[in-house]
């Protein structure tokens, strides 16, 4: 299948360093991820996920992505995050329903990765989707994916493991242990760069003043409440929603989840 990358292949191939964000966005699409001025959890996310990784050529260590549960053995993140070609190299094993980035939860290998066949890094990139397959599955309740994202104007939340301050060098990017939300809105496509929310793409705009994902939040999700006021899922962290010197000032762009479903329910059932 086009754009299936076994995990060993993967963390095989040379990274090419292209990016100034390797656990979440390059650097020729902005800055923007990691959840600035986020607030804790105030509630649980069973669903939650984070992908390990690092950049050892950028100086990044100890980064990560997050990710979404959507079925016992599969989790949906950004393709960017999976790309080694950037420099985003997957330590290997995904955490699993845990508001805790080092601690808790349930830890699976990663089994496989797919990145979407027309994934292109870009400003803004296209295609920004993959799943990954966990090598067991996991017995945390997934979330489901939207049949749509609501209007512009639908409440929303995001939230991840991504830096809280914002910093242009990626060896000084400090991933806070503990997970962080951030209550949004989906953004109409003109309160977004030109070029940059479309049919795929969500623009996202923060509730609170100086707030938005950031580097380290890449793949994490965006959800809505749902008929019995149920969480979601609707978007995966893409990069910003316009050109911005620095995260906290947006808008996010969103990869749009129910856009790919097709392609999701196609992968799951070719995967195993």
């Amino acid at each position: 299948m086009s754009g299936t990358t076994s995990f060993r292949r993967v963390v095989s191939r040379s990274a090419v360093v292209v990016l100034a964000g390797a656990a979440c966005l390059a650097a020729t699409a902005g800055s923007a991820g990691a959840i600035i001025n986020g607030s804790k959890p105030t509630e649980s996310y069973p669903f939650m996920a984070s992908i390990s990784i690092t950049a050892p050529l950028l100086g990044l260590k100890d980064g990560n992505c997050g990710a979404a549960l959507i079925d016992p053995r599969w989790v949906v993140t950004a393709a960017h995050c999976l790309d080694m070609e950037i420099g985003s190299i997957p330590a290997g094993t995904v955490r699993v329903g845990s508001d805790e980035r080092k601690s808790g939860g349930v830890v699976r290998k990663i089994a496989q990765a797919f990145k979407h066949p027309g994934y292109a890094q870009n400003t803004p990139n296209k295609n920004d989707i993959a799943l990954v397959r966990l090598d067991r599955p996991v017995t945390v309740q997934p979330i489901k994916i939207a049949n749509q994202a609501g209007r512009p104007g639908t409440p929303t939340r995001i939230m991840g493991f991504g830096i809280t301050r914002f910093s242009t060098n990626p060896a000084e990017w400090k991933m806070p242990n503990g997970l962080r939300q951030l209550d949004t809105r989906r953004g109409a496509v003109s309160e977004c760069g030109t070029g940059y929310a479309d049919a795929t793409r969500l623009c996202t705009v923060s509730r609170k003043p100086r707030a938005m994902a950031c580097n380290g939040d890449s793949g994490g999700p965006q959800i809505q409440r749902g008929r019995g006021g149920r969480w979601e899922l609707i978007g995966v962290t893409s990069g910003p929603g316009a050109k911005s010197p620095s995260c906290d000032q947006g808008p996010g762009l969103y990869t749009n989840v129910p856009a790919y479903t097709d392609w999701i329910n196609k992968t799951i059932r070719a995967g195993g």
